[in-house]
């Protein structure tokens, strides 16, 4: 069978996907059988996979899918318990005394609080704290899905304490041991290059973020509302960047997210109480009325404003279970500290399911989810709770719970189907790998512009940068090496898109729609976030190809030309943005000078 023909059968799960859950906007529920059902039929008849081998990729995934509904659980219940202390309610006014403008607070809490969460946890987890946050703040659930998906994208490389750059690309390396004698320096290497392709693309992820808020949850569905904030949001994104790159290239992969969000908090927090880049009174933004609100924006999960029972709880308390959390999921994660140790001594494991040789096993106190719980009790004492609120807090969040998992318990299968599909009769390679040849095959010399979206695929179908990076690095360095470049560099884009990928990928949109009890929109999500998706694959292709063909073609070449057409049409929007904002102040007052 043809390279093409092979690369165009892999695609039909992702087709499916496509056309069912984004083109049709069917809920995940209905969407994902189909094309699991598609992943099964090819690795049976097509690429003449075993049964059994197929059974115990689907039980792998189901073992998956249950540690993703435990992460879920514990999400929502630190969310309800939160809400029913009354600690929601403090939170709320403590950010209105920041700013009341819900684009300040979205750039705040999804760009900086999700990058340091990201860098501590990964796997997901700023979503599952950042989304119910922004919701608890009054966010419609989609805006806030949105978001917390959309940031998901620069910290991820260095999430998890470095996991997807020492774990994911280094594994998918050292299966070839040609390749160099020292890969640890060869992937620290890799991941200073990787963060400076994220600290270039990810400028514009705050701006793009609030951009999309203003323009779907705005009473005037406009870009324009958005990117008024462009000073902030420019800011906020340098004030992660800076510190992440310096990280990156003079530390190592494991702390550049982490710090870079940590320090950016602290520094933007600050400047914003000191009203530093500030709209001013008059150019507040805010949702409309919730009355006025699309019913498709909201979730199953009602925030109420619920005071303390002492009338008033002070800010400390109130955001003590948050500061808990990132503290346990740094101090579990740091191998210089014992915790990680007594985290991970309990394995769950099913070794050669079927007699193959897919083993699943999970770690379930390592698991973000137990974190989660663990502060939930915490909180129920330090915010001195009732028991009949705490018991109502664990029945919302097991009902949010259950709703999420028919989504899951066929998307995590499908990911397993079409990730174990090598070993087959047929002698074909695994589907991801038949893609990417493919496009290998037709792209040529042009390889880097296509390197990052075959990054994004990956992460797309798998659910994690770390896996996607597995996959493809080594195919990333062989394809390098044969067009004759500097094959790090496509490593790193592979990196970079595996990354961006997240921000569409199925099982994240329906673990973070499911935290806030947003099940069956799960399309209408991605359609949304498919638009930052394809600027951060492009602009970091462009890049990449202009790095690496600068010395053969010019710095003048195709990719030079791309990235700056982007970067233009990004000064000219924003430009042209300010320059309407002044001429309608001018109309509203001609007798005030606008600077």
């Amino acid at each position: 069978m043809s390279t093409g023909l092979l690369s165009i059968l892999s695609l039909l799960p992702i087709a499916a996907v496509g056309i069912f859950l984004v083109g049709l906007r069917w809920p995940a529920s209905k969407a994902m059988p189909v094309s699991y059902i598609v992943a099964v039929v090819l690795a049976l008849f097509v690429w003449k996979v075993p049964g059994a081998t197929v059974a115990a990729a689907s039980v792998n995934g189901l073992v998956v899918a249950a540690t993703l509904l435990y992460i879920i659980f514990g999400a929502i219940l630190l969310l309800n318990t939160l809400q029913e202390s009354g600690g929601i309610k403090t939170i709320r006014e403590e950010f209105i005394g920041i700013s009341p403008d819900r684009r300040i607070q979205v750039i705040i809490i999804a760009w900086l609080f999700g990058s340091f969460i990201e860098g501590s946890a990964g796997f997901g987890t700023p979503a599952a704290v950042a989304v119910p946050l922004l919701v608890g703040l009054g966010f419609p659930a989609m805006a806030a899905v949105i978001a917390g998906m959309v940031i998901q994208s620069t910290p991820v490389s260095f999430g998890a304490v470095g996991t997807p750059i020492l774990v994911g690309v280094q594994t998918g390396l050292a299966a070839d041991s040609s390749i160099t004698n020292n890969f640890l320096a060869l992937v620290t290497m890799v991941g200073g290059r990787v963060a400076i392709l994220h600290a270039i693309v990810g400028t514009l992820i705050p701006l793009f973020v609030v951009a999309l808020m203003t323009r779907f949850f705005g009473k005037n569905k406009s870009f324009s509302e958005g990117i008024k904030v462009w000073k902030f949001a420019l800011f906020a994104a340098f004030a992660m960047t800076i510190p992440y790159v310096i990280v990156a290239n003079v530390l190592g992969p494991e702390f550049p997210s982490m710090i870079g969000g940590l320090v950016g908090l602290s520094i933007v927090v600050t400047a914003a109480k000191k009203g530093f880049l500030m709209p001013r009174p008059e150019e507040q933004w805010d949702f409309d009325d919730k009355e006025n609100w699309d019913p498709a924006w909201t979730g199953t999960i009602e925030i109420k404003d619920i005071a303390h029972k002492s009338g008033h709880m002070s800010m400390i308390r109130a955001w003590l279970p948050y500061i808990l959390v990132g503290l346990l999921l740094v101090a579990t994660r740091l191998k210089a500290l014992p915790l990680i140790d007594w985290f991970q001594a309990w394995t769950v494991s099913i070794p050669n399911i079927f007699g193959t040789e897919i083993s699943s096993s999970f770690q379930p106190l390592y698991l973000p989810g137990t974190i989660f719980i663990l502060v939930s009790l915490i909180t129920f004492v330090i915010h001195q709770m009732n028991g009949k609120a705490y018991v109502r807090a664990w029945k919302h969040s097991g009902k949010t719970m259950i709703a999420a998992s028919t989504a899951l318990v066929f998307t995590v299968p499908m990911v397993q189907v079409f990730l174990n599909s090598s070993g087959g009769a047929a002698g074909f390679d695994k589907m991801p790998i038949e893609l990417a040849n493919g496009v290998a095959a037709l792209t040529g010399d042009f390889w880097p512009l296509f390197s990052s979206f075959i990054g994004g695929i990956g992460a797309f179908i798998a659910g994690s940068n770390t896996v996607s990076n597995m996959m493809f690095s080594l195919f990333q360095y062989d394809v390098g090496s044969q067009i004759g470049v500097d094959a790090s560099w496509i490593v790193a884009l592979q990196a970079v898109g595996g990354a961006a990928g997240n921000m569409i990928c199925v099982h994240n949109v329906v673990a973070a729609s499911a935290v806030v009890g947003l099940v069956g929109k799960e399309g209408e999500v991605i359609r949304k976030t498919l638009i930052p998706f394809v600027y951060y694959a492009t602009m970091a292709g462009a890049l990449g190809y202009s790095i690496v063909w600068t010395s053969e073609k010019g710095f003048f070449n195709l990719g030079t030309i791309i990235a700056s057409l982007i970067a233009l049409a990004a000064i000219y929007i924003i430009a042209s943005n300010r320059s309407r904002s002044s001429v309608i102040e001018m109309d509203r007052n001609p007798y005030r000078s606008v600077k």
